[in-house]
């Protein structure tokens, strides 16, 4: 048995969500890039490069990776672009996107003869929180006015629109789409590709994938433009797990169990956001809080149902870790980082990485 605790991928789920992308992009003639910001473990990238058309980054290493190890178009994004990256940030994309028309004009002359996009914001979004809502009051994220974007509309080929967040209801996203064509129908006529984001859930259960496709393929002919999406979460969803060991046991007026991990340290964006880590299987009349081993006070994971007192030594398995998880994963409190294991579509469990003290200690100066 692997040593815990460790995520694990597993190829057979990553699988059923890489051929929905697939049947989307047959469908509706768009094409589909990683969003590397939500998932940028490379280790299943032979398998993911089978079923999407590249990778779309928000920062230069992340551009770097996707250009090294991920086939396909390489769009490079960054909410700003130092002067010092531009170079070898236009070596490595085939796209790139720029946040403000500041940064389109400033880095004008650099990135003449390159493929080149602008981010706009429709000001409207699906985010539940402010904190990850790109139309939030005096929002950094993109332009918003047309009639200042129309002035430099000839410095482009295309446009990005990421307003999409957690969404899986496809009437909103139809709603929204409608709102852009109104703002700046009379710009999209004017462009050759459209990027439409991420935060698209077209993945998930019951979405109503041939609608979704019908009316990307409509607004494709519509404005004569190329459609992008940039699945993040859609394209990894529920297909990886953090596995960890209960070290002790205890009990405060309510039943606790401290595990080998820390959601602040492995799971942080369940922190952030103030949500409680999946949990599979989770039925049973035995109700424990599973907290983590960090000095945190709030590191806590939830609480679940087992079928049996926990033990020590028993393993857990918290489901769905692969998004915006595996991406920032740190060594608080010196905690050792989990170890990234590969479920293989042959069923065979690979140990592709391992982190030690010496990755801690290079990690720090």
């Amino acid at each position: 048995m692997i040593k815990t605790p460790y995520y694990l991928i597993d190829k057979q789920k990553l699988l059923g969500n890489m051929e929905k992308i697939a049947y989307v992009r047959q469908q509706s003639g768009a094409k589909a890039l990683l969003a590397l910001k939500c998932f940028a473990t490379w280790s299943v990238f032979d398998l993911m490069q089978q079923y999407m058309d590249g990778t779309t980054s928000s920062s230069l290493y992340e551009l770097k990776l996707g250009r090294q190890k991920f086939a396909g178009e390489t769009h490079a994004y960054s909410v700003a672009w130092a002067d010092d990256e531009v170079e070898e940030m236009l070596e490595n994309c085939d796209k790139i996107i720029f946040n403000s028309i500041g940064q389109l004009e400033r880095f004008a002359e650099q990135s003449a003869g390159k493929v080149r996009g602008l981010r706009v914001n429709p000001q409207v979004s699906s985010s539940d929180y402010l904190l990850a809502d790109p139309a939030r009051p005096f929002s950094r994220l993109g332009e918003w006015d047309p009639e200042k974007i129309e002035k430099v509309i000839e410095k482009i080929s295309g446009f990005m629109f990421h307003n999409n967040c957690e969404n899986g209801d496809f009437s909103l996203f139809d709603k929204m789409l409608t709102h852009i064509e109104e703002r700046f129908g009379h710009l999209l006529h004017k462009v050759q590709w459209v990027s439409l984001g991420g935060g698209i859930h077209f993945t998930g259960e019951d979405y109503a994938v041939d609608a979704f496709c019908a009316r990307l393929k409509a607004f494709s002919e519509q404005y004569g433009v190329q459609v992008y999406l940039e699945p993040g979460e859609a394209a990894i969803t529920n297909s990886a797990s953090l596995e960890v060991t209960v070290l002790d046991t205890l009990y405060n007026g309510k039943h606790l169990a401290v595990v080998d991990s820390s959601i602040e340290a492995h799971l942080l964006d369940l922190l952030i956001y103030r949500l409680n880590a999946k949990m599979a299987p989770n039925d049973g009349e035995h109700t424990y809080m599973v907290c983590g081993k960090s000095c945190l006070a709030g590191d806590i994971f939830g609480e679940y149902q087992f079928t049996q007192p926990l033990q020590i030594g028993d393993r857990l398995s918290f489901v769905d870790t692969a998004g915006y998880t595996m991406v920032k994963k740190n060594w608080f409190n010196g905690l050792k980082m989990p170890s990234i294991a590969v479920k293989q579509l042959d069923g065979s469990v690979e140990l592709v990485r391992e982190f030690g003290f010496d990755d801690y200690v290079s990690s720090l100066s």
